[in-house]
Formats: C-alpha cells, structure tokens, sequence
C-alpha cells in the first residue's frame, strides 16, 4: 500500500494495522524481493491455505499494491470439492476454481458461449510479464478456450503510452497479478479481446497514465486490480485518468480488510469486493459469504474520506463515496486456477486469491453484458437492477461503528456492495 499524509484517524489506524503486518516481511523488502516472507493462512474446514502477497509493499508516497494473493500451501476449496490431497498437489495441474465454475457460480454459463466478440477488456497493471501471452495460451488450451494471440489479433501488450515495443521492466510479483487479470478476463469473457497496458512504475501516476491510453486505443471494460491509502490527490486523479462516460471500470476493493482505498473510492470506477465462494446444496449450487481471515486480511469497505458520492449510491449512513459497489470471490482459500511461469514465483500453476481475482471478474462481466450507453457511469448500472445479484447477506471484514460499512445484511452493505452477478441485468445500461 502507498503511504499517505496524516488523514482522518480511521484512515491513520488502518494504515498503521497495515504497517504492523508488514513487519515481517520488512527484511525482503529493503532487499528489493517482491514477496512476502510471511504468509497468512485460513481455514478452508478441513485444512489450513497458507498464502502470500504477490507484489512488495511500496516504499514511497503515490504507489499502489497490487491486491493478488498467491496460495503456497494447504487444501483449497476447489481440492477439498474433487478428493486432491495437499500433499498430491503440485504446479502441474489447476488447484482452483476454473471458468466453468465461475461461470456457474455467477450464472454466466450460456453468455460467455456466445457473447463477447470484438469487445475488447483492457487489463491494466504495472511493470512488464515478459510471459503474459505464453502463459495466457496455456491457461486457455488447458481449459479449452479459444486461442487468444498477438498473431490472431485477440490479444495486445502495450506500455502507458501505447508503444509494443518500449515496455516497462519486467517483476515476478506483478506478473503475478498480471497472469491473474489474463486468466480471469479468459474465464468469464473468453470471446473477447484482451489488451494489456503496463504502466512503467506502481505509481498512480503511471497507472493512471495506463488507464488513459487504455481508453484512448478503445476498451470499453478496463479492470484495475491495485490500490493504495486515500489522499487529498484524489479529486484530481479523478479527472484526470478516471472519468470516462461510457466505460467500464473497475477497481479492487482491496485486501486489508476494513477501511477505504483508491482508487476504489473514484464516484467514476466500480468498487468491487470480495466473497468467500463455496458449493453448497442450494438451488443455486453456491454460497458466498464476506471475506476475512483476520484483522488485516480480507476484502477492503468503508466510507471515503474525500471522493464526493455519486447520485446513484443511496446509502444514508456515508455523506461521501462508500466502498464496494458489487463483489465477486476474492478469499485465496477459494481462489481461482492461475497459469503464471515467469519469475521465482512463476512455477507454472497456482492458486490466486485477493480483490485481484474479484475485479477482473466484473469488468469480464461488464463487457458480456455489452457495451454501455453512450455518457453513462457503468457503475450505476448495478443500482437500477439489483434483482439480478445475488445478495450477500453473511460476514463482516471488521470493525466498525456503523454496522453496514463491514458487515453483510440484506440489501446493501459496504464489503459486498449489493451482491455478486446473477447473470447479465445489473450491468447493462
């Protein structure tokens, strides 16, 4: 997470449980590895998922984290659900939920069949993978997808400004992340086009920067999977890199459990959360819950500081900007199947968890859904339909005076925002 200047007390004590979770990892860090050195763990009911952050914590003000969370042990949902031992897993196979899951999870099976052709879901992150389309076309033969390549025209790596060739340098943790958007944005929307911007640096400024030129080569759906502490900045970063009428984009949430990020607070972006998915023997078949696994782990919520709030966000209890708008599965103990071979941390197959996950998943859907009205803020879409989501209604990601901003209830509430998709309808418009 960036570090901010002294703000409002909720967002001092936030960052500083942030700071305290990180101490450990401190060692790697001014040694300029990009991974945690401690993992956290949860409880999938049988056994303990340990995991860590994929990206290094920044060292100076204006940068952003990237919110994906790689599994390195334990027995995930999706082992648990198929009889895979912990011990009989290895990178040589998935260990995640894969598309058809989260396609029957979120009632997109018959849409990602046959919607999505020459949509185009910008994926937006920083620093090069230097592997993002070898490792995008294994993901997507070994669950049977269409060939998504440069030389098809389905898939494009550009840098902030719009160059092939001039890219960023490349880092294990964020091409991490960047595997992660890929396979997400493969899994729900397969037919469409993927562009990838890598910004240069994890600063706001470039990542902004990358937003832009996303827009400008003419995405409709742009997923950001990354954040940072509120600021006074923000206002101005609106403007300048967030207010696109008639585009898609979504933010994560964050993974830090309760407490406000940006851009997730942009009134221009969809706020997006994070559940806990699992099977169940519901008519529905799944069952979501909010994401925690402790005080410092879980999808991120709460009331902006400073972004003013949109006209379409009704909630009475938040004066300003409140986080999340929607949500999709984000808990590493039931993460998602990621294809990933470059660096330390890039063995081939893993499991993903964090907003990281959630984020892409909604911009896929967006761009399912078709393309948005000529002026609109897509973010509104989910607030005139909020009969198809499914609402989560169990959960909280901490503490919080007002009951709502971190704990699920029927109807809306901050971790989960009104729900997880139903199908299409709560995001068109």
């Amino acid at each position: 997470m960036r570090t901010t200047p002294p703000g409002p007390a909720t967002t001092r004590r936030r960052w500083r449980r942030i700071a305290s979770a990180a101490t450990a990892t401190a060692a790697l860090l001014l040694t300029g590895l990009t991974t945690a050195a401690q993992a956290q763990t949860a409880d999938t009911g049988t056994a303990k998922v340990t995991w860590t952050r994929s990206c290094a914590l920044p060292r100076h003000h204006g940068e952003m984290a990237c919110n994906a969370l790689r599994v390195t042990g334990g027995r995930t949902a999706f082992q648990q659900q198929h009889g895979i031992s912990a011990r009989a897993a290895d990178a040589s196979s998935p260990t995640g939920y894969g598309p058809a899951d989260l396609r029957s999870a979120y009632g997109l099976t018959s849409a990602a069949a046959g919607n999505g052709s020459g949509r185009t879901i910008a994926i937006v992150d920083a620093y090069d993978d230097p592997n993002a389309e070898s490792d995008l076309a294994a993901y997507r033969s070994h669950y049977g997808l269409p060939a998504c390549t440069t030389a098809n025209g389905c898939f494009e790596k550009v840098g902030q400004t719009g160059s092939t060739t001039s890219l960023p340098s490349a880092d294990s943790g964020w091409a991490g992340e960047i595997s992660l958007d890929l396979d997400m944005a493969s899994a729900i929307c397969p037919n469409c086009h993927i562009l990838l911007v890598e910004a240069k640096s994890s600063s706001m400024t470039n990542l902004g920067t990358a937003v832009n030129e996303a827009v400008s080569l003419g995405a409709k759906y742009v997923s950001n999977s990354y954040g940072g502490g509120e600021s006074s900045s923000d206002a101005s970063y609106d403007s300048a890199y967030f207010n696109h009428p008639g585009v898609a984009i979504t933010v994560s949430a964050g993974d830090a459990g309760y407490g406000a990020e940006y851009p997730a607070a942009s009134k221009y972006v969809t706020a997006v959360g994070g559940t806990r998915l699992t099977t169940s023997a519901t008519t529905r078949g799944w069952t979501e819950s909010v994401w925690r696994t402790s005080s410092t782990e879980g999808t991120g919520s709460g009331c902006s500081s400073y972004d003013t709030k949109p006209a379409w966000q009704t909630d009475t209890g938040c004066a300003k900007r409140m986080i999340a708008d929607v949500s999709a599965v984000a808990d590493p103990a039931t993460g998602v199947s990621v294809y990933d071979t470059y660096g330390a941390d890039g063995q081939g197959w893993a499991t993903y968890g964090g907003t990281s996950a959630s984020a892409p998943i909604i911009a896929s859907v967006y761009a399912l859904a078709g393309t948005p009205s000529t002026g609109s803020y897509p973010s509104a879409f989910p607030y005139a339909n909020t009969s198809a989501l499914n609402d989560v209604t169990s959960g909280s990601n901490g503490s919080c005076t007002t009951s709502y901003f971190c704990t699920a209830r029927t109807g809306y509430d901050g971790p989960t925002g009104l729900g997880t998709p139903e199908g299409l309808g709560a995001f068109t418009g």
